[in-house]
């Protein structure tokens, strides 16, 4: 084998591999050794027929394996003699190949930068740190006894308002043909849940039990089902009952309801909750920080064919933003009613994706040269979380995890990345704040304000959002936790808690 550097600029390598044709003829006749152990031919015995008869026949053949195999072979050499560690897939061209000449191929590639790694020990964050309180835990119970409404029957003079829920029958038509899903019996329907089509609910309120009414109302333009979209509808409705929502009592009761032996058992529940919670975002705020100082402390070039996939992710998920925006207007928009981004948005990305591609690879060194890796048994728990989110298709989640080398690698991703983080977070110089749950929330929307005002106008704020989600998924190096990602994770703590059955 011959090697000829064509080019080492920076980061960008390329050679010309040259394999002579002996070689290559060394391994077509192994091929054909192989083969003729198997082979049968008419009037020769297995094994027996003619080495040249046989490379006649089936040369030409085993050519192309010979030369996927040792373009495979080489290629790989060629990286360990040269010390190369390529950043992505090294590009290959056959030059020449024919038969009973070399073989001559080109590799270009971009390498993994060479950087000096940050004294991780230097490193100065702050940890966020919550009491959970007893008023915090009450309030958050109370929410959940507010969500847990008994609607009782009202008296058969009342009439039904807002909030009250009726218990009917209705028959619908479209031109005077009952159609499919149109009919119901002892339906309950809570007025102003906006359940039902735009303007049925608004048109019960104020009926009582035993009352006959004709509700007319029209099909929104994007209804589900095409035949009745923009259509006008009348449905022959009958009030068997209007039933008044009686507020739920904080006690055994409730927490037997959710699943839990007592009202000490539904106030662990909650704490816990609120615990996880306060945890998720204390984690948020650190490793925030810990990924600002790590930008802060490098500066390399990265690989340009890294930085334009990312890139190119980043107009991906813009645009993906975009059609479900149309979608939710109109179910029948399609992607390429999206409009390409502009150059201007193109620009303003290039320096989120300069930044993730630089921290993956920073992460990626640190966990390499401190031997970081993620078991099996790492990723096998974590299949399984993704597969009970399809109850019903656990064993097909698995199959395609399986069988997809690319899937594989975006679950071990996240891993591998909280893993390192672990790993640095135990290094660093660490101290705890000691924070009211109202003070985490207001350092936390501070920072997310600080970061929305770095990014110009408000409506590249929230594209930038989008990004950010991608940040923080199973892909790549998150740079920062998505604004509306922390926001709603702090509403939670105010909000209603729903307990999940012990």
């Amino acid at each position: 084998m011959k090697i000829s550097d064509k080019e080492n600029n920076g980061l960008k390598r390329a050679y010309e591999v040259v394999i002579s044709a002996a070689e290559v003829d060394i391994k077509v006749d192994a091929e054909i050794l192989e083969l003729q152990k198997t082979v049968k031919m008419p009037g020769f015995r297995p094994g027996k027929a003619p080495v040249s008869l046989l490379k006649k026949l089936h040369g030409k053949n085993l050519l192309g394996k010979v030369l996927e195999e040792t373009v495979n072979e080489t290629s790989a050499k060629v990286l360990e003699e040269k010390g190369d560690r390529p950043a992505t897939q090294p590009k290959i061209e056959v030059v020449s190949f024919e038969e009973g000449k070399d073989l001559i191929y080109s590799m270009e590639l971009e390498v993994v930068p060479d950087f000096d790694l940050p004294d991780l020990a230097k490193i100065k964050l702050e940890r966020l740190a919550v009491r959970v309180d007893k008023k915090q835990i009450n309030k958050a119970v109370k929410n959940i006894a507010a969500g847990q409404k008994n609607y009782i029957k009202a008296p058969k003079a009342y009439s039904s308002t807002d909030g009250d829920a009726v218990l009917i029958d209705y028959i619908g038509s479209v031109d005077g043909t009952e159609f499919e899903g149109g009919t119901a019996e002892g339906q309950q329907l809570i007025l102003g849940s906006n359940t039902f089509i735009p303007g049925y609910e608004e048109q019960l309120v104020g009926t009582k039990a035993g009352d006959k009414k004709n509700v007319i109302v029209t099909f929104p333009e994007g209804y589900q089902t095409k035949e009745l979209a923009s259509k006008e509808a009348i449905f022959k409705v009958i009030v068997r009952e209007v039933q008044k929502p009686e507020p739920c009592m904080v006690d055994d009761e409730l927490a037997k309801r959710l699943g839990l032996p007592d009202l000490a058992g539904l106030n662990d529940a909650v704490k816990g909750q609120i615990e996880n919670e306060h945890s998720d975002l204390s984690r948020t705020h650190i490793k925030r920080a810990l990924l600002d100082a790590l930008a802060d402390a490098v500066d390399f070039e990265v690989p340009s064919n890294m930085l334009e996939m990312e890139n190119t992710t980043i107009m991906q998920q813009i645009k993906m933003d975009e059609h479900r925006k149309l979608v939710a207007e109109n179910p029948e928009a399609k992607p390429e009613d999206v409009d390409e981004p502009s150059d201007d948005v193109k620009g303003e990305y290039e320096a989120i994706a300069l930044r993730r591609v630089r921290l993956g690879l920073l992460l990626s060194e640190i966990g390499s040269k401190n031997d970081i890796q993620v078991s099996q048994d790492e990723v096998t728990r974590a299949i399984s979380a993704e597969a009970r989110k399809y109850p019903g298709q656990e064993k097909q989640v698995f199959e395609y995890f399986q069988k997809d080398p690319n899937a594989m690698a975006q679950m071990k991703a996240p891993l591998y990345e909280e893993k390192v983080v672990d790993f640095i977070l135990e290094l660093a110089k660490v101290t705890e704040k000691k924070v009211s749950s109202e003070e985490m929330l207001a350092i936390i929307e501070a920072e997310d304000d600080d970061v929305a005002v770095k990014k110009s106008t408000k409506k590249k704020v929230i594209k930038k959002k989008v990004i950010k989600k991608k940040e923080a998924s199973k892909k790549k190096v998150a740079t920062k936790k998505p604004v509306s990602k922390n926001k709603v994770a702090a509403k939670k703590l105010g909000a209603k808690k729903k307990v999940a059955k012990k």
